[in-house]
């Protein structure tokens, strides 16, 4: 069974494609027309091995926060459909991801129920051109949608650290927890 799916948004606001392949290479192919969050992309892709597409265009004239938010949005839906029954998959996985000073945890449930605790303090109301509030509101998003429980929390002082360590320790975490590890679907009550 392949664990694949392409997810379109379209708002008056944005145009969002996503395709994804949890059983990937880390292969990507991004455009967000915010250079910092393609970078965090690229960076979530290459540490989570899953291949990744996504071509967003949104009112960047208004400011970042629209496309960030949907971007979040359509990635947690494209995590859903791929991870399908989730059958098998270890569903529970942290990672405690260092860059240089910075220090970032990031633990999840793919148990269907979405709930996101953040503790992020960032110095900067930008990284380049990706405003720092819009970090905490692009998990906020992907564990809505994705249906997760994710916690993530980071110490630091360069909030470029910061930000990429939490990619980098959100990419590992949910590459572990979708991981096909047993032939049982991972919950006392038979489904997830």
């Amino acid at each position: 069974m392949k664990r694949e799916s392409k997810i379109q948004r379209k708002t008056s606001e944005t145009e969002i494609l996503i395709e994804l392949n949890i059983d990937g290479t880390g292969h990507y192919q991004i455009e967000t027309g915010i250079q910092f969050l393609n970078h965090m992309l690229e960076s979530f892709a290459r540490h989570s091995l899953f291949d990744l597409k996504v071509e967003a265009k949104g009112d960047l004239e208004v400011d970042d926060h629209h496309t960030v938010e949907d971007v979040g949005i359509v990635l947690g839906e494209a995590l859903q459909e791929a991870v399908g029954d989730k059958k098998g998959i270890r569903r529970m996985a942290h990672a405690l991801i260092p860059m240089d000073e910075s220090l970032a945890m990031v633990a999840v449930d793919l148990s269907g129920r979405n709930f996101s605790v953040l503790d992020l303090n960032f110095h900067q109301n930008k990284v380049g051109d990706l405003s720092t509030e819009n970090v905490s509101h692009f998990l906020e998003s992907l564990a809505q949608t994705g249906k997760i429980n994710l916690h993530a929390r980071c110490e630091g002082e360069n909030d470029h650290h910061q930000v990429e360590a939490i990619f980098k320790a959100l990419a590992r975490a949910l590459s572990d927890a979708t991981r096909v590890v047993h032939d049982r679907v991972p919950s006392t009550k038979g489904i997830i």
